[in-house]
């Protein structure tokens, strides 16, 4: 058998346990749009989205929004399993084109979601490695002695600047924390696998916000697996005026740093005024499942074809 065939093999079979897996507990399978209306207002994701159709649509970054609109409607408990694009994104684990499951638990909130990631990711790698669960901030003061929750941007700054030279300016907690976990924190989950929930308020995202200790957090989780993101996690935020309120911030950001205006998907902003109902939805990169599982050593190894540069 050809090395070609037995990575196909390995891919469908993977593909085939994931159906099965939630056939099993009755999610439905849904097939969101490629190409939307609309974008995300996240600054991080500047020039991600590929514009097509005449520039009049953008091939989507996530089915998310569009599964939210059905939970709103009704549908009950869904995944899509299907391709996503993020321009300039390409690399090791990176490819411009890639599949993400993506799925949402209704009465869920992200601790059950959790478990129910850590169930799918043994269906699919049964010898995979046992996953520690730490907060934001134990993981941070862990590795990097610094308190995520509480620490100043002066606080962040010093302690980026001891692990290498850091000649910005930013003044916002948001870019120092995710500078940190780029340079300490996933150097520093290399030969660990675990899930990182409870992230400070400025990285809600589209989360919920909660207590934890006494201290605001935003109720999201990210499993990684040998210091490589492989899921990210939501007790999903409900409220549209609290949205409505996060996509303004975005674009004041956006704006503060140069970054074109995005606006923002109201459709996503009436299916939270209908009624998004209580749940927690979750993105997972399918060929780095594919990848990990395998022993293979970067994501384009999981992919029937590479991505074409043509």
């Amino acid at each position: 058998m050809t090395l070609t065939r037995q990575r196909l093999e390995r891919i469908a079979h993977v593909r085939s346990t994931v159906r099965d897996f939630f056939a099993k507990r009755q999610v439905l399978e849904v097939a969101a749009p490629v190409a939307g209306a609309r974008a995300v207002t996240d600054p991080q994701l500047e020039s991600i989205p590929f514009r097509v159709m005449n520039e009049t649509r953008y091939l989507q970054t996530s089915p998310e929004f569009a599964l939210k609109r059905l939970l709103a409607e009704g549908s009950g408990d869904v995944y899509s399993l299907g391709t996503v694009f993020r321009n300039d994104e390409q690399g090791r684990w990176h490819s411009p084109e890639f599949t993400m499951l993506e799925w949402y638990r209704l009465g869920f909130n992200h601790h059950d979601l959790m478990n129910e990631v850590e169930s799918l990711v043994h269906s699919v790698w049964p010898s995979m490695p046992a996953l520690e669960r730490l907060s934001h901030r134990e993981l941070y003061q862990q590795i990097l002695g610094v308190d995520s929750l509480s620490a100043s941007v002066e606080q962040l700054k010093d302690c980026a600047q001891n692990l290498q030279e850091c000649p910005f300016t930013e003044t916002s907690r948001v870019f120092w924390l995710d500078l940190l976990w780029v340079i300490g924190i996933e150097p520093g989950l290399q030969d660990r696998a675990c899930f990182v929930y409870d992230f400070p308020i400025e990285q809600a995202a589209l989360a919920r916000l909660g207590d934890s200790e006494g201290r605001a957090v935003a109720h999201r989780f990210e499993l990684v697996i040998r210091g490589v993101e492989l899921a990210n996690g939501f007790w999903e935020l409900t409220d549209a005026d609290e949205q409505q309120g996060r996509f303004e911030a975005d674009n004041q950001y956006r704006e503060c740093s140069g970054q074109p205006r995005v606006e923002p998907d109201e459709r996503l902003l009436q299916a939270l005024r209908t009624g998004l109902p209580d749940c927690a939805g979750v993105a997972l990169g399918f060929d780095r499942l594919v990848a990990l599982s395998s022993g293979y050593q970067q994501v384009s190894d999981a992919l029937a074809l590479a991505w074409d540069q043509a």
